[in-house]
């Protein structure tokens, strides 16, 4: 059987990187460049000729959603798939599977030709994962690697990158304007609206410390502590929507996260757990938002100082302009793991309505919320004692 396989075309600027023979390839791009369409071709071809590649992405939906555009390339007869796992098995032999950088350690005892490692800079503990997990999985075969990713700040994906003079090694930069495909007065846009350190990172792919995040690294690390013993004085509840996780948060009365619950249920194990959580003579803040205002009516049955929030552009900026004043005044503290990794990738956008808050695409950003309404909830009950209803 013949069955023609056609992929898209790169421009040349993608084509210098394809067209390298380095064992470990490290491309630092700006945002529309169109690493997507690299790390597309190379997998599909190293697949189709019967060897096994891996496809790392920071969280599972981010790798569903190249997992999908694999999919509509490559002819439906010459491929078999498995979506619950993300695996995709040719005909000839060879397959392309999806990791999260989130769980990295099921790379384990496997072993590849090539490993695709996307929005690099966006995976947590970068340097462990390839370090203990990834790396190991490329000495049967000698395989290569492509780290491809937009910049943040001087990290490990940095330190990569200027490994290009190392033997084995070599680095691409490319910024927006290198995509043919986009139109430059668009760049010249953002460029023209954006704050200067942004526009550099985000378009030119120069390395900037904090630039799109309202947070800033330094004061995220000098916040990041233990969780606190103390008793829990403040919550903040963020409840899912659609693929996204519910996190009910509590602060101290000196502002120190105590507890932080991150799950994935229905509305009834939800409401369960958030009334066995949290105390009905507490203050809470909870996301009242669409669906939400029916939910936090239901619970406000059992609670005796429970006040809904409803994100709006406008809500949602003071929110965390309060949060990120909270962070620099080192008012608050919180545990490293999935609040400080969210912290660290959330970011800020400047659109024609006003600034934007929210994690980047593929992103989740309920542990920021749920953090930002326990602040708000503490600075607005500061002083206050337990409520209860005589």
């Amino acid at each position: 059987m013949k069955v023609e396989v056609k992929l898209n075309k790169p421009h040349p600027a993608q084509q210098a990187v394809l067209d390298s023979a380095a064992r470990f390839r490290v491309m630092m791009c700006g945002r529309r460049f169109g690493k997507s369409l690299i790390s597309q071709n190379i997998s599909i071809e190293v697949g189709i000729n019967r060897k096994y590649v891996a496809y790392v992405t920071p969280t599972y939906q981010l790798g569903k959603i190249f997992f999908q555009e694999i999919l509509k390339v490559i002819p439906n007869e010459i491929y078999s798939k498995n979506e619950a796992d993300l695996v995709i098995n040719f005909i000839t032999g060879g397959s392309i599977r999806f990791f999260t950088g989130e769980r990295l350690d099921a790379m384990r005892g496997l072993k590849f030709h090539l490993v695709i490692i996307d929005e690099a800079s966006y995976i947590s503990d970068l340097e462990s994962g390839w370090n203990n997990s990834i790396r190991p999985t490329l000495t049967d075969f000698k395989g290569k690697a492509i780290f491809l990713s937009t910049p943040r700040g001087r990290n490990f994906f940095y330190s990569l990158y200027i490994k290009h003079d190392e033997p084995e090694w070599e680095s691409f930069k490319f910024t927006t304007y290198d995509n043919p495909f986009i139109d430059p007065t668009e760049i010249d846009a953002a460029k023209a609206q954006l704050p200067h350190s942004v526009f550099e990172q985000e378009y030119m792919a120069n390395p900037m410390e904090n630039a799109a995040n309202p947070f800033g690294n330094e004061h995220i690390n000098r916040c990041t502590k233990e969780l606190s013993n103390s008793q829990t004085e403040y919550y903040g509840i963020d409840l899912a929507k659609s693929v996204d996780w519910t996190v009910i948060l509590g602060l101290d009365r000196a502002g120190c996260c105590t507890q932080v619950h991150r799950f994935q249920k229905d509305w009834l194990q939800t409401k369960q757990t958030i009334i066995e959580v949290v105390p009905k003579n507490k203050p809470v803040v909870i996301d009242s938002t669409g669906v939400g205002d029916a939910i936090v009516e239901d619970l406000q049955k059992y609670f005796n100082a429970m006040y809904g929030f409803k994100y709006t552009s406008t809500s949602k900026q003071q929110l965390m302009e309060s949060l990120a004043s909270s962070i620099h005044k080192s008012e608050i503290g919180f545990p490293a793991g999935p609040v400080k990794d969210e912290l660290e990738i959330f970011e800020y956008q400047f659109t024609p309505t006003g600034v934007r808050y929210s994690a980047p695409q593929g992103f989740h950003d309920d542990c920021v919320n749920a953090l930002a309404l326990a602040n708000k909830c503490r600075i607005e009950h500061k002083g206050h004692g337990e409520y209860y209803v005589l």
